[in-house]
């Protein structure tokens, strides 16, 4: 073996993807045949490394194989002892740009987190050599401009995702607990001398909790101060998941006293503020400049939508081909597109980072990872302002068809609810949807063709959205609703229905033909597995409430028409009503004209809780 070309260690780590330490610890182990040591570094056999990766790749060596990180964020750790798919240039472009304050908006467990630890063990000043972390990375090849940069400044690292509660008092004493915890993490400064009397009162009012909430708001203003006078240094201030306690004022109602708060706390510390080197922030949603950035000098956000940035957060397919390769999986890489891929973030296709490192980790057992991490809170929210329109696009959505929707790309909490546009906007930004299209710019706003991610997103729609009018329901009940309309039960339809409203739906419900279509569209999404779901659609010589295509040509077309009354006593005139619309509109030319015969027409009219069916 000593006949073959020798590499370094450094060399080694770049063919097997593994940190240059791991490279050490093997070589210490004797792993590599022939491998000898240099000084203070190790020579080994080429031949012997790409005999090892041989191994690796076929299933025959686990010994020194990198698991894939879930669940860590810490970027020292990860790149210690796990497989770390490299994100370093995004610290050569945010100097590169040097913008003064940058937001990035991407969905939950995109790498948001870990980008910023590392962006914190690049920047930080520490006692140890924390470049030893980035000497094997891209980073530390674009040159010395960059690498000077390592570990020069002080920083603030908040992170608010864990400042989840039920009421403001409780969300307020755990945003404290952060910025207390940052501030003691900063212990230099409670022995400074470069500090006068106000601020060491400051600090030690904050360290005994006898700081009111006024002075909260200048905490992060204040300690960027603090740092800057006692390092002699400008201060980088990163904040993660910065909107949670946001979402969770606007969620729980006491958004108005959390955003009051965060506005306070964020202009003072990123506002024309001479101490401020640069502010990285990263969350979910923007919030608006007026309510939360009011003055902030031009901050950057850098959505989904843009391609600037765009390959930093979540896994690029080239990413994931080589992680494949490297755990020898190349034959999972179809399924691995089908569940998780389907992302597009400005021009680059994106998988979803936490499903792909699970997907690993569980030796390639494809299921719904993501979906897993949240309580999707905000979808249900949506569901609870559905309407005929954006019932009908959700449910081609899931049935594999794209939609085209006006988009908002400013929307807010407080509005995530109030139109379709704001709505489809939501589900873009938080990772529920992707653009197929590039959007179209035109007089009256923004557009663009929208579709499901993959399988993986499928399954909130069929967990959440189908669930939607269900979640109160006895299984029973549901299934009953099913079974009438699969045997043509106009009497048994009627009787299901009566038990799903008096079960969950309040007398105030019950106001427009709107809310009962809504229901009905909920209702028979649960059947999209058999039949294509149309709504509002003309057909004939009018505009149809609801038809059920059937995919299988055994089953029966259906159509429904609906009626609202407030008077109980007209609703079998009103449901006859409604099935002599269905003739004389002729709704049933679109089914005609596809060849279908077999269909089924009701007439159905609603009065509060009361429902009656022609058929």
């Amino acid at each position: 073996m000593t006949d073959f070309r020798c590499i370094s260690t450094k060399e080694a780590a770049k063919i097997l993807k593994l940190s240059t330490r791991r490279v050490v610890g093997l070589c210490n182990k004797q792993t590599f045949e022939g491998a000898r040591k240099e000084g203070r570094d190790w020579k080994i056999p080429e031949e012997a490394v790409f005999a090892y990766r041989g191994n690796i790749n076929s299933g025959k060596e686990k010994e020194g194989m990198l698991s894939c990180a879930v669940g860590n964020t810490s970027y020292m750790d990860v790149v210690k002892n796990s497989y770390y798919v490299d994100k370093t240039l995004l610290i050569r472009d945010l100097i590169d740009d040097q913008v003064p304050v940058i937001l990035f908006t991407r969905p939950r467990r995109f790498g948001k987190t870990l980008a910023i630890d590392m962006l914190k063990s690049f920047f930080e000043k520490a006692e140890e050599d924390t470049s030893v972390y980035f000497r094997d990375k891209n980073i530390w090849s674009c040159g010395e401009r960059y690498q000077k940069l390592q570990g020069t400044f002080p920083v603030i690292s908040l992170t608010f995702k864990d400042a989840k509660f039920a009421d403001w008092a409780s969300t307020f004493e755990a945003i404290k607990n952060v910025i207390r915890d940052e501030y003691m993490r900063h212990d230099e400064l409670f022995i400074s001398t470069c500090l006068n009397p106000v601020e060491q009162d400051y600090l030690s009012r904050m360290q005994s909790d006898r700081l009111n909430a006024v002075e909260y708001t200048r905490a992060l203003l204040n300690l960027g101060r603090m740092l800057e006078k006692h390092h002699q240094s400008k201060v980088v201030v990163l904040i993660d998941e910065y909107d949670t306690p946001i979402q969770q004022g606007h969620t729980l109602n006491f958004y108005n006293e959390v955003i009051t708060f965060m506005r306070n706390f964020m202009s003072g510390g990123l506002k024309d503020n001479p101490s401020l080197a640069f502010g990285v922030l990263t969350g979910i949603l923007r919030v608006s400049k007026e309510s939360l950035f009011s003055g902030l000098n031009n901050p950057i956000v850098n959505s989904v939508l843009d391609d600037k940035y765009s390959k930093y957060f979540g896994f690029t397919e080239g990413e994931v081909k080589e992680m494949a390769a490297y755990y020898g999986q190349q034959d999972k890489l179809e399924e691995l597109c089908d569940w998780y891929d389907g992302y597009r973030f400005g021009n680059t296709e994106i998988f979803n980072p936490w499903s792909v490192a699970n997907y690993f980790y569980n030796h390639c057992q494809a299921k719904p990872y993501w979906t897993n991490t949240s309580d999707n809170e905000i979808i249900r929210e949506i569901m609870t302002s559905l309407t005929p329109d954006i019932a009908e696009n959700l449910f081609s959505l899931m049935q594999g068809r794209t939609v085209q929707a006006s988009l908002n790309m400013d929307v807010i909490y407080p509005r995530i609810t109030d139109g379709t546009d704001t709505i489809f906007s939501f589900l873009l930004i938080a990772g529920y949807l992707k653009p197929v299209s590039n959007a179209v710019e035109t007089e009256f706003g923004t557009f663009m063709e929208l579709a499901l991610p993959n399988k993986e997103i499928l399954r909130v729609y069929n967990t959440e959205i189908l669930s939607w009018l269900r979640g109160t329901v006895d299984g029973n009940v549901m299934a009953g609703l099913e079974k009438a309309l699969y045997l043509n039960d106009g009497k048994k339809l009627q009787e299901f229905l009566c038990k799903y409203m008096i079960t969950c739906i309040s007398c105030f419900d019950g106001a427009a033909e709107g809310f009962y279509h809504g229901m009905m569209l909920g209702l028979a999404a649960g059947m999209s597995s058999r039949y294509y779901i149309r709504s509002n659609r003309e057909s004939g010589d009018g505009r149809f409430d609801l038809v059920l295509e059937p995919k299988i040509r055994s089953l029966p077309g259906i159509i429904m028409e609906f009626k609202a009354v407030k008077e109980e006593e007209v609703l079998s005139d009103r449901a006859q009503d409604a099935l002599r619309q269905i003739d004389t509109k002729h709704y049933d030319t679109d089914l005609l004209d596809r060849g279908i015969h077999d269909i089924v027409k009701y007439g159905i009219a609603f009065a509060g809780k009361k429902v009656e069916i022609a058929m």
